[in-house]
């Protein structure tokens, strides 16, 4: 298990240099290659993070359009330094926080946290679809109630499935609070679902014979 986990980050640190390489020699041509590496982890990222569809792709583009702007004032020596996967994906929570700070001096906004299926795998079946979509609703409204710290760190360590110490540096934060975060996050989730599974059999119990 930990060399398959040492080949993964091997393999991501492989990419991202050749991408902040890519960044280095023509931005332009550079940004498209880190759109198409990163774009499915910035979204995915985004959409647990919000939990809807339509705001994990407004987060997801004003990523990418902060991400562009401040490269175009980078140096080549700079941007050649960039762990591009981890610097997004600081730059998209970020985003996030600023969203959710804005969104607490407004009105709530309509949409359900449950419309927030997985992104679609074209392969799958029907009946994996309707699975996924089920469990991607479920956990969009377990992840809503997580603190924001702890919600950020479960996300970045089990979705994005980063190792802890990329989550520390998306983050900001020491190793070890990172675990912590992610200890007690996941364990809120785990009391949250009983709960919910303990609800669901007590309606079922109570309900017509």
């Amino acid at each position: 298990m930990g060399d398959g986990a040492g080949r993964g980050a091997g393999a991501a640190d492989a990419a991202g240099a050749a991408v902040a390489a890519a960044l280095a020699r023509d931005l332009d041509a550079g940004f498209a290659d880190l759109y198409e590496a990163y774009r499915g982890a910035v979204f995915s990222t985004a959409l647990r993070l919000c939990g809807r569809w339509a705001e994990a792709e407004d987060l997801s583009a004003e990523a990418f359009l902060r991400a562009y702007r401040a490269l175009a004032g980078y140096g080549p020596d700079r941007i050649a330094g960039l762990r591009p996967r981890a610097w997004l994906l600081m730059i998209l929570t970020n985003v996030w926080r600023n969203s959710v700070r804005s969104a607490a001096r407004r009105p709530a906004a309509a949409g359900p946290i449950e419309d927030a299926p997985d992104p679609p795998d074209p392969g799958e079946g029907v009946e994996e679809a309707a699975a996924r979509r089920e469990t991607g609703r479920e956990l969009a409204a377990l992840l809503a109630e997580l603190p924001e710290a702890q919600r950020a760190a479960v996300v970045l360590r089990h979705v994005t499935d980063l190792p802890v110490a990329e989550v520390a540096a998306v983050l900001d934060l020491p190793e070890g609070t990172v675990k912590s975060h992610v200890s007690r996050g996941l364990a809120r989730l785990r009391r949250l679902r009983a709960a919910r599974q303990g609800q669901r059999r007590d309606e079922w119990e109570g309900g017509p014979r």
